[in-house]
C-alpha cells in the first residue's frame, strides 16, 4: 500500500504541475520554484510533514519535496544553531540533493550529444 500511496501522491503533483503549464502562461521555471516555495510554506503550516508521512517518496522527491526538506533543516537548525541557523540550516539539509543534481548534470552535459530543435 506504500508504493501506492506514493505513486498516487507523487502522480497528483505531477498532475497540478501539468495543468500549470497547460491553463496558465507560468513559465516552467516559476512553477517549479511555486513548487518548492509550497513545500516551506505547507511545511511552516504544518501540512506537508503528514502528507510526506504518508506518501513517502510520493511527497519528497518531487520539488515541493526539496522545500519541505530545505524548512525541516531551518528549523533544525534554529534549535540548534539558534538565528545562525537559519542561513545554513536549509542548504545542509539539501546538500546531498543539491550536490547530485550538480553532479549528475555535469556529466550528463559532458556526455550526452545535443541536438538542435527543429
Amino acid at each position: 500500500m506504500d508504493y501506492f500511496n506514493a505513486f498516487w501522491v507523487g502522480g497528483l503533483i505531477c498532475v497540478i504541475g501539468q495543468i500549470l503549464i497547460d491553463k496558465t502562461k507560468l513559465t516552467p521555471a516559476r512553477i517549479l520554484v511555486g513548487f518548492v516555495v509550497a513545500g516551506v510554506v505547507l511545511t511552516a503550516v504544518g501540512i506537508y510533514e503528514p502528507i510526506v508521512n504518508f506518501a513517502g517518496a510520493g511527497a519528497t522527491v518531487p520539488l515541493s519535496g526539496f522545500g519541505y526538506t530545505m524548512a525541516v533543516g531551518i528549523r533544525e537548525a534554529l534549535k540548534n544553531q539558534g538565528i545562525i541557523g537559519a542561513l545554513s540550516g536549509g542548504i545542509t539539509a539539501a546538500a546531498a540533493g543539491i550536490t547530485a543534481a550538480v553532479v549528475f548534470g555535469y556529466f550528463f552535459a559532458v556526455f550526452s550529444k545535443p541536438k538542435q530543435k527543429t
